[in-house]
């Protein structure tokens, strides 16, 4: 199957415009082929840990909301990822819907939770497997990459390919300090479970933040097959 996986800008707390990125974006890639298209963490309202903050954008699945943002996405084809902020009961997570024909397939709640994020979001518990053109996939949202446990699960029932929505914006000198370790990191994950894995993430800048990407496809083999240049909005599309 092709995948796409999109590098776009870091939207925040605006809604239509997030939206309208995911149709150009989608509509793009399926006029290139694509049978699943990848979009950032958080990307529908923007990435906010403050408690305050998130709670005012959450979303819940369920509601007339969230149900508009999929009527709206029912013109696109292939199965879309993207980020959020989901609101269910009294929790919030860090959430990856997963879409197709605007009808939500399913989702996957972050399971590891920096430090910054626990105050805001609950870590999800359940590792849900979907399934594109006969090939089986699953997500992980960023952090989690940082350990085998959230891919191991996945790979138990019988994913080959696992999506990252990411989103590294970070201040300034840390960005200069895992610039090229995130896919590095990514690598070691990809050769330990023998799986594809390919990231999307924002890229641009915010007060004393920055994000350069990157988002790109590795191979099992741990090589990085394609990535859109660091610093720029773009979408690689690859055979997986």
């Amino acid at each position: 199957m092709k995948v796409a996986a999109c590098q776009v800008p870091d939207v925040r707390d605006d809604l239509s415009e997030a939206v309208a990125i995911i149709l150009n974006m989608a509509s793009d890639a399926a006029a290139n082929g694509a049978d699943l298209v990848v979009f950032p963490e958080c990307f529908l309202q923007g990435y906010f840990v403050d408690p305050l903050a998130a709670a005012r954008i959450a979303i819940s699945l369920e509601s007339s909301e969230f149900g508009s943002v999929l009527q709206q996405l029912n013109v696109i084809h292939p199965t879309i990822v993207f980020g959020l902020i989901e609101k269910s009961g009294n929790d919030m997570f860090n959430t990856a819907a997963v879409v197709r024909g605007g009808k939500l397939l399913g989702r996957y709640r972050k399971s590891s939770l920096l430090e910054g994020e626990r105050a805001a979001f609950s870590p999800g518990e359940d590792f849900p497997i979907f399934e594109v053109s006969n090939r089986k996939f699953g997500v992980n949202i960023c952090y989690d990459l940082q350990f085998p446990k959230a891919i191991g699960q996945l790979i138990t029932k019988g994913a080959e390919l696992i999506v990252c929505p990411c989103n590294n914006m970070m201040p300034t000198a840390k960005a200069e300090q895992y610039k090229y370790r995130h896919n590095e990191i990514r690598a070691r994950r990809s050769i330990e479970s023998n799986a594809w894995l390919i990231s999307a993430d924002v890229t641009g800048s915010r007060d004393d933040r920055i994000s350069y990407g990157p988002t790109a496809a590795i191979n099992p083999l741990g090589e990085v097959v394609q990535q859109v240049p660091l610093s720029t909005t773009g979408m690689l599309i690859v055979d997986v």
